[in-house]
């Protein structure tokens, strides 16, 4: 991966995210960093969907909009920095800094660390539970 490649890939999770998901492997290894609700260690594509955006959707009915605002690629390695600025259900602003650290298999991402503002999604599904 080089990091135009990379900046195309992570560019769909604005308003495509089943582009982006299409390229992670399904026994993707996903660890979300934290102290809050959908903070774990999800094994496989399935379970972190279910367990972290799909929560997410409720909360955030326009979707997350992710923006890609900054990347790095070493080799099989990529950091990369995300910003989203939406409206919650109930109206709640949430403008949220992420950096996920993601390896790639032949052009599939296996393995990811994502870190984000952990009391910023607490609050979020505080004020809008599922």
């Amino acid at each position: 991966m080089n990091k135009e490649d990379v900046l195309a890939l992570f560019g769909k999770l604005r308003d495509d995210t089943d582009a982006f998901f299409a390229r992670v492997a399904d026994d993707v290894d996903w660890t979300v960093m934290g102290t809050h609700p959908l903070a774990g260690r999800y094994r496989g594509k399935k379970a972190f969907l279910e367990h972290t955006f799909a929560r997410l959707a409720k909360a955030l009915p326009d979707g997350a909009k992710l923006t890609v605002t900054h990347a790095l690629v070493d080799g099989d390695t990529a950091a990369v920095e995300l910003h989203s600025d939406v409206r919650a259900a109930n109206g709640m602003h949430f403008d949220n800094r992420y950096c996920w650290v993601c390896r790639f298999e032949e052009g599939s991402i296996v393995e990811v660390r994502a870190y984000l503002d952990s009391a910023m999604v607490a609050e979020l599904l505080r004020q809008n539970p599922a």
